[in-house]
């Protein structure tokens, strides 16, 4: 299982400095862009003609980047899924030199597992649902397991739930990507966590992952609906979490994490 190596060159005896939060959706970006009064960045950090987002400020001792992938320009929709996910943590990290990358978003819980609407977790292992390989090798990558930043810490003063995260490109589940999950032993689902710890790890940036709980996955209601029904109220509490992980790593190093 891949884990996060720092950069050879960081401290993590150094307080963190510049965070970059990673979301996938507006909705998911923009109670965290008020709870933090960030300003719109200038638009000169990405390449021309893209629809990337960058919201930045400072709080307390850190500099805070909030990024997301914006409205398809044909579709007018959230650029959500893997792809969008890769390319923006790409090229939020090579531009900003995070400290540390913070993906924050909602996701699909099972209720088998104990998840519940609006639980926030943190995540500890994540993998991929839905790339499958099925040759010797090759379908370990096609899984591409990975651990997020170990942060005992933080989850013990803050009193978070975690559990393992699982990604893919679709909403709904089939059969297949079920067994795969279930395999993965996930308790959540989302369409970027794994992308993000990729890029992440390939470019040796520890990163966090919280998610929060809008709908279930093996519920009576559709996940589109029961996903339409809780977003509002499950941003506000995944903006809550955020507030107080980024207050607990003010002023803290890598280590103290």
């Amino acid at each position: 299982m891949a884990t996060f190596h720092i950069r050879e060159n960081d401290d993590k005896h150094h307080p963190v400095s510049t965070l970059v939060i990673f979301t996938a959706m507006d909705s998911e970006a923009l109670p965290i862009i008020e709870f933090f009064k960030l300003s719109p960045d200038d638009g000169s950090l990405f390449p021309l003609g893209v629809p990337w987002i960058r919201y930045h400020g400072t709080y307390k001792d850190l500099n805070i980047n909030l990024i997301y992938p914006g409205r398809d320009p044909d579709l007018g929709v959230n650029s959500v899924g893997t792809v969008p996910a890769s390319l923006v943590t790409y090229a939020s990290i090579q531009a900003l030199k995070p400290d540390l990358l913070i993906n924050a978003g909602t996701a699909g819980g099972f209720k088998v597992k104990g998840a519940c609407i609006f639980d926030v977790f943190l995540v500890s292992d994540l993998a991929f649902h839905d790339r499958r390989i099925p040759i010797p090798g090759p379908d370990k990558y096609g899984v591409g397991r990975r651990q997020s930043f170990s942060t005992p810490n933080l989850v013990k003063e803050l009193k978070l739930k975690v559990c393992n995260l699982s990604t893919g490109d679709s909403l709904d589940m089939t059969p297949q990507d079920e067994t795969c999950i279930l395999a993965n032993d996930a308790t959540i689902v989302d369409m970027e966590g794994a992308a993000v710890a990729y890029v992440s790890s390939l470019m040796r940036v520890p990163a966090i992952f919280i998610k929060a709980v809008s709908n279930f996955v093996d519920g009576e209601i559709s996940i589109p609906e029961d996903f339409a029904q809780n977003l509002q109220a499950t941003v506000v509490a995944l903006r809550e979490v955020v507030a107080q992980v980024v207050e607990f790593i003010n002023g803290k190093c890598l280590s103290e994490l």
